[in-house]
């Protein structure tokens, strides 16, 4: 007997084991992470004019630091990691530093030039960002002390800046990647939508009346139905009308 408790036992360990990691891999399989990015050595960032972004810029991915995570798109969707060549996951969402991004980045760092002004920008080793880019972010570093290397700097309206974050935003909406992601969201928010709308037109439908209801009618058109005159009634008016005749012909 005691083999056999223990066996059942070791069973149930074993099923309540399986299932969890099942799930797990269900989970990870309708999500495919991105290819791993090879460096020979860390690499080194530069800073983004008008934000605290900063980004690799000699490579082909596009692979940004931000906010203590490593972030990259890949085929429509985002992904971010504590570390720049390993560990990516799936991020739900498009961060909110991306918009404030400029999409001719490249361009201007090529040419050492921010619309239209000098752009020495500066060469960050990833070691020294990493031990400061919170107190750069706290102290507003780059606005204080170096202007992102742009020279005659002018800080932008932020109404523009408003007016930038929006309109990329529309562009970045409209890449074929994204709408491509986009398609199994919508058909999946469809079907949802038309499962919650059969239970409201049941909820419609009118109301039959019960029969109880009907039975309680009836009483009370039998009590509105006139009242006929008592055969007893009938003979005392007769002998009331003959006496009358009798005491008329005295």
């Amino acid at each position: 007997m005691k083999k056999l408790f223990f066996g059942v036992m070791l069973l149930a360990l074993v099923i309540g084991v399986s299932i969890p990691t099942m799930t797990r891999a269900e989970v990870n399989v309708s999500i495919v992470l991105p290819p791993p990015i090879v460096f020979s050595q860390p690499p080194e960032l530069i800073v983004l004019p008008d934000t605290y972004v900063y980004v690799v810029p000699d490579i082909n991915e596009e692979i940004f630091f931000y906010d203590g995570f490593w972030w990259r798109p890949w085929e429509g969707r985002w992904y971010r990691s504590p570390y720049y060549d390993r560990g990516w996951a799936y991020y739900n969402n498009v961060p909110s530093f991306y918009f404030d991004v400029d999409p001719g980045w490249r361009g201007y760092y090529r040419d050492h030039n921010w619309y239209g002004h000098r752009w020495n920008y500066e060469r960050i080793p990833n070691q020294q960002l990493q031990q400061n880019w919170k107190s750069w972010d706290t102290n507003r570093h780059w606005e204080k002390q170096g202007t992102w290397g742009v020279q005659g700097y002018q800080p932008r309206p932020q109404q523009h800046i408003q007016e930038l974050r929006q309109q990329r935003q529309q562009q970045y909406q409209q890449r074929p990647e994204v709408q491509k992601q986009k398609q199994p969201q919508v058909q999946q928010q469809d079907q949802e939508s038309h499962e919650r709308a059969q239970p409201q037109r049941e909820e419609q439908r009118p109301q039959v009346q019960q029969p109880q209801e009907q039975e309680r009618v009836q009483p009370q058109r039998q009590e509105q139905r006139p009242q006929t005159q008592q055969p007893q009634q009938q003979e005392r008016g007769k002998s009331e009308r003959g006496q009358e005749e009798k005491q008329d012909r005295r």
